[in-house]
């Protein structure tokens, strides 16, 4: 069993909830600092001590891709080592988010991408990235062949699998409650072929959060998730526990995304009324907070991730 972090204290004055994408790892905010600046050899050699560790690699050029400078500094390295490929990787990542902010074509973007992919044959990046523009602007069997090219690279992808979830929770709009919808099927699914120990584990839960987001946005669920009998279901009840106890089962290695794991999972034992085991996950959380899922639906995340913490840890509402 893992064993408790220290109790999580409260820094006066100081903003502790600041909702970083970089999920605390350091050396990853040191080469974002450096490449908006300019300096992308940072970045290179960054992504040279990260290697073959693909949600690593994936979660740091995701990461790296959304700053509003680095298509421009990607392309600059590009035109100072053409062979890297790395610099065509940082550039697809930057396209990918050019194009969901409407500020680049997303054919485009796909273009880069797929260019990336012929470049590194076994590498899941290009393919993950090619995921996250399908979800916002492409079609369900592109973000099917998306996912699958990922997954038949790395087989236990993190970010992919939750982007899968995510994808597939906001197909089949419904008025209510849909306890057999295809993405409780999909997350069942990943969590036994990830089995026991896997951060998957969570995937149940994940997909129940999300498509508690998708219900809550047609209006056939409250937008406020509190006190609602959907976080105390069966399904819900056995989601909760599943990746609750993969939590205390958990060997204490870090990984990328694990900050993302921990927050769906205080969400999910917040609202099902179990704020003890909040708490616990509150205090491992620490900084590390997480706008989603906090911000479903169309709330105010550092208002309501506090406001949990303090219930959860007996402070007060």
């Amino acid at each position: 069993m893992t064993p408790p972090p220290p109790p999580f204290r409260f820094a006066r004055g100081k903003d502790d909830v600041a909702f970083d994408p970089a999920l605390g790892d350091e050396e990853l905010v040191a080469a974002r600092a450096a490449l908006s600046q300019g300096r992308w050899t940072e970045v290179r050699a960054l992504l040279a001590r990260t290697g073959e560790d693909w949600d690593a690699r994936g979660h740091r050029l995701v990461v790296l891709g959304e700053g509003r400078s680095s298509a421009a500094w990607a392309e600059e390295w590009r035109l100072a080592e053409p062979e890297s490929v790395d610099a065509a990787a940082l550039g697809a990542s930057a396209a990918v988010f050019r194009a969901i902010a409407g500020r680049q074509s997303p054919e485009s973007a796909r273009a880069a991408c797929v260019r990336a992919a012929d470049r590194t044959p076994r590498d899941p990046t290009p393919w993950l990235f090619l995921l996250v523009l399908a979800r916002r602007t492409g079609t369900d069997d592109e973000q099917v062949r998306a996912f699958d090219q990922v997954r038949g690279r790395h087989l236990g992808h993190h970010h992919a699998h939750h982007l899968m979830a995510q994808c597939l929770s906001e197909r089949q709009m419904t008025n209510g409650d849909d306890p057999f919808h295809e993405v409780y099927e999909f997350a069942e699914w990943a969590a036994g072929e990830a089995g026991r120990g896997s951060p998957l584990t969570a995937l149940p839960l994940v997909a129940l959060v999300e498509r508690y987001r998708v219900l809550a946005g047609t209006g056939a669920m409250p937008p406020d998730p509190s006190r609602l009998p959907y976080w105390t279901s069966p399904r819900a009840r056995t989601s909760v526990r599943a990746a609750f106890d993969w939590f205390l089962d958990w060997d204490g290695r870090p990984y990328p995304r694990l900050a993302v794991d921990l927050n769906y999972l205080a969400f999910g034992k917040y609202h099902a009324g179990e704020t003890v085991e909040a708490a616990a996950l509150f205090n491992r959380i620490g900084h590390q907070a997480t706008r989603v899922p906090w911000s479903y639906h169309d709330r105010d995340p550092k208002k309501v991730f506090r406001a949990a913490r303090r219930h959860a840890l007996g402070l007060g509402s």
